[in-house]
């Protein structure tokens, strides 16, 4: 670490940020989540920043050069204006470092929540298409088998086309949100940019791979196996017995399954890529 850093720690389930003076103290916010209502910019010292934790430093592609990063951080020692979501810890320090007001923290919060509200939306959505789309309406056998090969008709398919059909939509909103979460941004550390650049295009691969395995386990669960109609009713069923529903929920596990693996697909390769870079570099280092 050194004079001008913004370093960083771990807390239970999220990171609290500050400055580095340099000389064994940091500027940052205090305070901790839920007891916020005195935090201010103060200096402290490294333990008392740390509680124990590991100390990280953050890395930047391009930032501002230390004195006017001292300065910025210095200029408001005493400030009491603590916000989570538009200025905290994490805010205070990026500004100092690059005059952007700016929390990745804050940034994957609002994303994912907006992707699991639009994800849970169109999943809603796509059952009422299909509940209005076949010959029999409703969300009973016939009527959730009908709409499926309905639904699927529109493109030359039958049910199974359906069900990826339905699934599309969760999973274009969940894919949306997770490139903005990993975003380029050319201050970022060229590691840090190629970690986000493979979790981007890893994300559109978690669409595809969720839509195989949710059809594939249709067709491998039910009483009679295959895509037939009879084995896509009984795998509904199945799927949607084992999360205490019946054929509706079966429809809407399926249907959420695309969005689920484009969240996990996307962003366990950028944690991964970024864990075999951090690897790489200790070795370089030893």
């Amino acid at each position: 670490m050194a004079r001008g850093d913004h370093i960083y720690v771990g807390r239970r389930g999220y990171t609290h940020h500050g400055i580095d003076t340099g000389d064994g103290e940091v500027i940052h916010y205090t305070g901790e989540v839920g007891q916020k209502a005195n935090a201010a910019v103060k200096k402290t010292s490294l333990a008392e920043f740390a509680k124990g934790n590991l100390i990280e430093v953050a890395s930047y592609g391009v930032c501002n050069p230390v004195e006017l990063v001292m300065e910025r951080a210095e200029s408001r020692l005493g400030e009491s204006a603590y916000n989570l979501v538009f200025n905290n810890c994490e805010h205070f320090a990026t500004w100092c470092k690059t005059g952007k007001h700016h929390s990745e923290q804050v940034k994957d919060g609002v994303s994912t929540s907006a992707a699991v509200a639009g994800g849970t939306a169109t999943v809603a959505g796509g059952l009422g298409i299909v509940s209005a789309a076949g010959a029999a309406a409703g969300l009973s056998g016939p009527g959730v088998m009908s709409g499926l090969a309905t639904v699927g008709g529109v493109v030359g398919g039958g049910a199974v086309t359906g069900i990826a059909i339905v699934g599309l939509a969760p999973a274009a909103v969940t894919t949306v949100a997770m490139r903005f979460v990993l975003r380029d941004d050319e201050k970022l550390e060229s590691d840090e940019r190629d970690a986000r650049r493979a979790g981007r295009v890893a994300a559109v691969t978690g669409a595809a791979i969720g839509t195989a395995t949710a059809i594939g386990t249709v067709s491998a669960t039910g009483a009679v196996a295959g895509v037939s109609a009879a084995g896509i009713t009984s795998g509904l069923w199945a799927v949607g017995s084992a999360v205490g529903g019946g054929m509706t929920a079966g429809v809407a596990v399926t249907a959420a399954a695309p969005a689920v693996a484009t969240a996990a697909v996307g962003y366990g390769a950028y944690r991964t890529w970024r864990w075999m870079r951090k690897r790489k570099s200790g070795r370089d280092q030893r």
